[in-house]
């Protein structure tokens, strides 16, 4: 703990020393055009008022330093661009008091280090209107994403939890991404179409087993298509290539009965009010999977976020949101047998309000309440009380 405490201090030092020079350099000369950096640190105040152990105070850090190179001034090539990005977590997990299935803050991870957490090359073509990218890729980036969800603080806001719990290790998302191989392309005036394969087991250098390079595990093949007009409306599909264990069902041999995990979505994302400076937006996704494998049979988020609230701070931003996950039968099952009290889904609300007090600093007061799905104690829900500090160049 000592070391990684050091190794996170050392990240987040090095990440606020830079972030002055880093804005500057972008705005001089025509090599910095081609180098973009980004550097942010995030520090949540999470407090457990209520769960499923004693209130209690948090602390979570995230920091990252991310840069995109166009090489097409080096390389000789058109539209060739290359991704590295780096992250280091520290600090304590909320949701262990919380007792949550779908997490509570979103930069909340197990075990803290400094690891590479993407690195990719692009390249774009057909004019722009389409795009291969090869190597370690978050699959949240460009899939079952929605745009105005991203001020909220709960995982399950960034990625189903019926996909997000699948996989050896989980899938190609934060804060562990895998081999990815994913194409982009741009259909008429508005539509568009995303497909990626991508390897089953997760792992970055950084991580105890680094890379996996065998594909022994399969892949993770998922598709995306969609309109971006007003916002953005989707469907979505994904499949393991090789068959899983099923989450409780076993065959006459005592071993588990393998299974093909797979699932789709839909999401939506648009504005509906306001200005073009105060836009009002509403999003909803609603995703289901197999609900053999994985502790979820499915589920849905929905919410609003609203800009410029408050005359007086355009930079504000208001949101809620509501969340939900169906457990799957044979996962109750199992902590059933296991002593626990159980209902058939979880569901959380989220209020927050984010707001720039500087041109480098956002802070974000959040309040959430979770009718938890399982429960030990059979105490009273959960009630969680967070401050987030986020700085960036």
């Amino acid at each position: 703990m000592k070391n990684e405490s050091l190794i996170f201090a050392a990240t987040v030092s090095s990440i606020m020393c830079m972030m002055p020079g880093v804005a500057h350099a972008q705005t001089e000369g025509s090599t910095s055009d081609a180098v973009k950096i980004e550097a942010s640190y995030i520090g949540d105040v999470i407090y457990v008022a209520q769960g499923e152990r004693s209130p209690k105070l948090y602390l979570v850090h995230d920091a990252e330093i991310a840069a995109e190179v166009a090489l097409d001034r080096w390389s000789g090539t058109s539209g060739t661009t290359l991704g590295v990005h780096l992250l280091a977590t520290g600090g304590g997990r909320p949701n262990d008091a919380a007792g949550t299935l779908q997490g509570v803050d979103n930069v909340e991870v197990g075990p803290h280090r400094l690891k590479l957490y993407q690195a990719w090359v692009e390249q774009a073509f057909a004019g722009g209107r389409g795009s291969f990218r090869f190597g370690l890729t978050d699959l949240n980036t460009d899939f079952y994403q929605n745009d105005s969800a991203g001020v909220l603080l709960a995982p399950a806001f960034g990625m189903g939890s019926e996909l997000a719990a699948t996989g050896p290790n989980g899938p190609s998302i934060f804060p562990s991404t895998a081999l990815t191989g994913r194409i982009s392309l741009s259909m008429g005036k508005s539509g568009y179409f995303r497909a990626a394969v991508v390897d089953a087991k997760a792992g970055v250098l950084g991580d105890p087993e680094g890379v996996d390079f065998s594909m022994r595990h399969g892949a993770l093949v998922i598709a995306e298509a969609g309109v971006i007009a007003n916002g953005k409306i989707g469907v979505g599909a994904w499949r393991y290539t090789r068959r899983q264990d099923d989450i409780r069902a076993l065959a006459a041999d005592g071993s588990p009965v393998r299974r093909i995990a797979a699932g789709a979505y839909v999401i939506a994302d648009q504005k509906v009010g306001g200005t073009t400076d105060r836009p009002v937006n509403a999003f909803l996704r609603i995703g289901v999977s197999e609900g053999k494998t994985t502790p979820f049979r499915g589920g849905f988020q929905a919410g609003v976020l609203m800009s410029g609230v408050l005359a007086a701070r355009p930079q504000g931003q208001l949101s809620f949101g509501i969340q939900h996950g169906l457990l799957s039968r044979g996962f109750r099952q199992t902590l059933v047998d296991e002593g626990f009290r159980t209902r058939r889904d979880e569901w959380g609300l989220e209020l927050t309000y984010a707001d720039q007090v500087h041109p480098h600093l956002t802070v974000q007061p959040d309040i959430q309440y979770v009718r938890r799905a399982y429960s030990a104690t059979g105490g009273r829900d959960t009630v969680i009380l967070g401050m987030r500090f986020s700085v960036s160049n």
